[in-house]
């Protein structure tokens, strides 16, 4: 049994913003141990100066490692433990690189990062900041945990979920790329159930959409279209018609953030 995914990606600038500080790429590739999807997504910080810059700095630099260098990781062997090394180099390299930047031009910079690879029927995730990636199987679940402050005060018992969503400080990261000294992403891993879908999302995408208006749109579109590997190209085009309705659908309700989300259908054929 072979994996296969179909991947979709969208982005906006929403209603308020003159520039999109997001970033993202989706790639799936053939390799010695079968297909491979890898999704980066980053949003440079909002108020700060040229986060688009700090945002497209690491996306590019993730997206030129999985091209130039997973084929090589790969060909030594594939090591769960040496992936999350090599992704927590990835991000601190990221981290000095934009701080060096942003010193060089007295200008302060920063941005999440979210990356995804689909691998083997399994899922492996590096994360710093508060983008989410979502599985949708038989039901909606959040995989990473906002690194935020008011995800902080809500693990601790000190704020309700409802407080947090309302909190002015709802924005405020414990930690991103470009704006300390070091970093450590988040790793995540886990098994793939076949029909599984991964949503990558920023924030703006999910401040006014529910996570059951997310998943009752998307799965019951899924469960109708044939998902045949012939039919890949079909299927991402009405993936992406789907992202694109979710983010007018944010923007209708005023959503003032960017707006981006990455969606990755896993088959096992």
């Amino acid at each position: 049994m072979e994996w296969h995914y179909t991947v979709a990606a969208q982005t906006d600038a929403g209603i308020v913003k003159p520039v999109n500080q997001d970033s993202l790429t989706v790639k799936v590739a053939n390799t010695n141990y079968g297909e491979a999807a890898f999704a980066v997504l980053c949003d440079g910080m909002g108020g700060l100066e040229q986060g688009e810059v700090a945002s497209s700095v690491v996306v590019r630099a993730y997206e030129q490692w999985f091209l130039r260098e997973f084929p090589h990781f790969l060909a030594k062997g594939f090591s769960e433990s040496a992936l999350e090394r090599i992704w927590h180099q990835l991000a601190n390299t990221c981290n000095a690189r934009i701080l060096d930047y942003g010193r060089e031009r007295s200008a302060t910079m920063g941005t999440t990062l979210t990356a995804m690879l689909l691998l083997d029927g399994r899922y492996y995730i590096s994360h710093i900041g508060d983008c989410r990636v979502y599985v949708m199987g038989n039901g909606m679940e959040q995989l990473t945990t906002d690194q935020t402050y008011v995800a902080r005060e809500v693990a601790l018992g000190h704020m309700t979920p409802e407080q947090a969503q309302n909190d002015a400080r709802r924005n405020v990261l414990l930690q991103c790329i470009g704006t300390v000294s070091s970093v450590k992403p988040d790793f995540l891993q886990g098994d793939l159930y076949a029909g599984d879908s991964f949503l990558v999302c920023s924030d703006g995408f999910r401040h006014s959409l529910t996570d059951m208006e997310v998943y009752s749109y998307c799965h019951t579109a899924f469960e109708n279209m044939d998902w045949r590997v012939e039919k890949r190209l079909e299927n991402s085009h009405i993936m992406n018609g789907q992202l694109r309705y979710l983010i007018d659908m944010n923007k209708e309700r005023g959503e003032r953030d960017n707006i981006s989300a990455i969606l990755a259908k896993a088959v096992n054929a």
